[in-house]
């Protein structure tokens, strides 16, 4: 059908669906995500908590991880109303207005937390290869400022995606592949002038995320280098195992977002099940994991940590 005879309108809502084809998924999946939400929240809470309280872990590295599990927190709520919705009450609709302002805090705190990763990467490289000059590089204020400078850079990259699918008629349905929405989801709803909105999700991509990842892979590749250059193979071991929860956490935010991607680029190829299980991985995962990693793997938070729970003991 030409484009000229397909039937135009303005959706008052969408309908989500996410992982609703795969069987008995409303049995297990909602309390499933229930659990991970809250696993989250208190989680990444908890990390705000100590960070604030513990003189020990008012330093840098532990206040870009306070950040970063601030963006994770608006992050994850930004979803929550949503994704309950669906598998907890059964109810698929969600408003076109509601569905924009999700989509972009979504994408906002995505652009948000990446730039965070990318700071927590300078961190460790001013760590390791400037270890004298530490303090006097990444001081509370600048360390302020570019947590300030990623919050504000996804707020500006990410303003004008509800605006340029504000503008579009949709031909083609109202059905969603995910239980929340993101714009390239969205925009394949959509008919009329999208190549606007093509382009510029691709800018986003490569300027915003990745950016920030041939940045970070830049910053591992100095660290390492400065790495080698330490005499004694216990120097290079406790200096590498300083990256290894920051490196982990990259693995995990930024594997499942190249694939969602790379998927939507080829949507025609890939199953809308593949889609909705790597999106959720995509949003769900990295949220949950950050303070869990970052509590088995760093000394000073499980030290803190244990520290809380004396005291709240007493």
């Amino acid at each position: 059908m030409s484009e000229s005879n397909t039937t135009k309108f303005q959706p008052s809502l969408f309908i989500l669906t996410g992982l609703r084809k795969l069987v008995g998924a409303h049995l297990w999946l909602g309390p499933l995500l229930c659990l991970m939400y809250i696993t989250t929240i208190v989680g990444n809470c908890t990390v705000l908590y100590l960070v604030k309280t513990e003189r020990s872990l008012q330093e840098p590295q532990y206040l870009f991880l306070s950040m970063l599990a601030g963006a994770d927190i608006v992050l994850s709520v930004s979803t929550l109303f949503s994704v309950l919705k669906v598998f907890i009450l059964g109810l698929y609709h969600i408003a076109f207005d509601d569905c924009l302002i999700q989509l972009f805090f979504i994408h906002m705190f995505s652009s948000t937390g990446s730039g965070i990763l990318l700071a927590m990467a300078f961190d460790r490289f001013v760590a390791i290869s400037h270890p004298l000059q530490y303090t006097t590089i990444l001081t509370n204020s600048r360390v302020t400022k570019m947590g300030l400078a990623a919050l504000l850079r996804g707020v500006a990259l990410m303003t004008p995606l509800p605006i340029l699918l504000k503008r579009l008629p949709f031909c083609k349905g109202q059905t969603l592949s995910y239980s929340y929405c993101l714009h390239p989801n969205v925009m394949k709803l959509a008919c009329g002038q999208v190549k606007i909105n093509i382009f510029y999700g691709l800018v986003l991509v490569i300027f915003s995320f990745g950016f920030d990842f041939l940045l970070i892979a830049i910053s591992y590749a100095l660290i390492f280098q400065a790495v080698v250059g330490i005499a004694s193979r216990e120097g290079q071991r406790k200096a590498l195992n300083t990256c290894l929860s920051h490196i982990f956490i990259v693995l995990i935010y930024y594997g499942p977002l190249l694939a969602i991607t790379g998927m939507h680029r080829i949507s025609h190829r890939s199953s809308p099940l593949a889609h909705a299980v790597l999106g959720n991985i995509y949003l769900f995962m990295p949220p949950m994991l950050n303070p869990i990693v970052y509590s088995l793997k760093t000394k000073q938070i499980r030290s803190s940590l244990r520290k809380s729970f004396k005291k709240q003991r007493r």
